[in-house]
């Protein structure tokens, strides 16, 4: 066995090392992006540009926009009814929820943001991407912008630690959740954790964001295949981060996975709060990092009464690859609302 762990080291240092290597001294990889000339907002009125072009029938909605502190938050507010908040994560924005929106805004009012530097909302000039300003502006927006009384909320990947920190911290406004593919503890093992270190490195980091990996290479390899092979959802995953600088936060967040540890045992304890919403969960267990046994478990130590659903053929982007189990979890919670 020493002699079989000796051989797999060997072969990382003396083949992987290199390619990493080389990678990380290649030319950036940078796009140049044309913000859509045809205004696309809800207020007929604002002239605001998208940033970058997606195709508008895959992503059909208009644009609303969220001035705070002299920087704009994008979001999609489609349907009427009780709210959802869609909270996504890294490298996602908005577009992620594009199947839930189209199917279920005749059913309920739908909510989807952009985070600070995703999708098509700006970055703040002093920014230093931790879960907790991310966190802030969400509740910003829900509370000080929409003014929301009582909603739904959606999390997977980083939604899951960014907008639980708002549940958490406004229990009774919340009438459901639907938890999927995330976590909301402080990560101590597996292989999540080495993951994170790994991105904490500075030739692998160097590696992200040179060439857009997180958005590109490890995207497309998590979609299925249909997804995968369709231009128009790659590219908008993509062209959100067409340059070196704006690619800073998809390796951020990884990071934040082994960093943010404080804020997330904090958050695991406030989870308490949450114990007698309505809750649903949904699984993609080919995902390596936050679709394993343990962390079901770990969930369903928390909420022991919340309906399961297991997607053994589904990996971490579960909206992508299932988006009918988000439609069958939501319509369960509005018919119990109701």
């Amino acid at each position: 066995m020493k002699y079989l762990k000796s051989k797999v080291f060997k072969l990382i240092i003396f083949i992987v090392g290199p390619i990493l290597v080389f990678l990380a001294l290649t030319a950036p990889q940078e796009y140049e992006v044309i913000p859509d000339p045809i205004s696309f907002n809800a207020d007929q009125l604002d002239m605001k540009q998208r940033p970058f072009i997606v195709d508008k029938k895959e992503y059909p909605f208009r644009s609303n926009w969220y001035e705070r502190d002299g920087v704009s938050m994008h979001y999609i507010d489609e349907g009427e009814g009780i709210p959802v908040v869609l909270c996504h994560g890294n490298p996602e924005w908005s577009f992620i929820y594009r199947n839930l929106i189209k199917e279920l805004s005749g059913e309920a009012r739908l909510i989807a943001y952009d985070l600070p530097g995703c999708g098509f909302s700006e970055l703040p000039d002093t920014w230093n991407y931790t879960p907790a300003e991310y966190s802030e502006w969400i509740a910003s927006l829900i509370f000080d912008h929409l003014k929301l009384d009582k909603f739904i909320m959606v999390v997977q990947d980083w939604g899951g630690p960014t907008g639980l920190n708002v549940a958490v911290n406004y229990p009774d406004h919340v009438i459901g959740l639907v938890i999927s593919n995330t976590w909301a503890w402080k990560i101590e093992s597996g292989a999540v954790k080495y993951f994170s270190y790994a991105m904490r490195t500075p030739i692998v980091n160097r590696i992200n964001v040179n060439r857009n990996i997180f958005a590109t290479t490890l995207m497309r390899g998590e979609l299925n295949k249909k997804a995968s092979k369709n231009k128009n959802i790659t590219d908008a995953y993509k062209y959100q981060f067409p340059t070196i600088e704006s690619r800073k936060g998809t390796s951020e967040f990884p990071k934040n996975i082994t960093r943010a540890g404080e804020f997330l045992s904090e958050l695991e304890q406030g989870l308490l709060t949450l114990y007698n919403k309505d809750v649903e969960f949904i699984f993609g267990t080919k995902d390596w990092t936050v679709g394993t046994q343990d962390i079901i478990n770990r969930w369903q130590s928390h909420f022991p009464n919340a309906n399961t659903t297991i997607l053994p053929e589904s990996s971490h982007f579960t909206q992508e690859d299932s988006p009918e189990s988000y439609y069958k979890a939501l319509r369960n919670l509005l018919s119990s609302i109701k």
